[in-house]
């Protein structure tokens, strides 16, 4: 798992099969203080996610199609919840 902030919209009018009827989004991970860190990605939204969210994300293929209730496929990557708050423990 992955904590992420959606940083955009990703609009493609060709999709492949397991793609459609699915919202996709733009995710940068984060450290738990908010800072980027890595390279951003592209996420199915399970979620409902919107620009701006803190978000948990699923970057493994099996995991994916399990959340999506499908066969392995197309997807690897997924918002599976949106974050309220992150608590460092102190």
């Amino acid at each position: 798992m992955i904590l992420a902030r959606v940083v955009g919209d990703v609009v493609a009018t060709i999709k492949h099969a397991d793609l459609r009827d699915q919202k996709l989004l733009l995710v940068q991970p984060v450290t738990p203080e908010g800072e980027a860190q890595g390279r951003a990605m592209i996420a199915v939204d399970t979620a409902q996610a919107g620009t701006g969210d803190l978000v948990l994300v699923l970057d493994e293929g099996n995991g994916a199609a399990q959340v999506l209730r499908r066969a392995r496929g197309a997807v690897r990557t997924a918002i599976v919840g949106v974050v309220d708050i992150v608590d460092h423990g102190g």
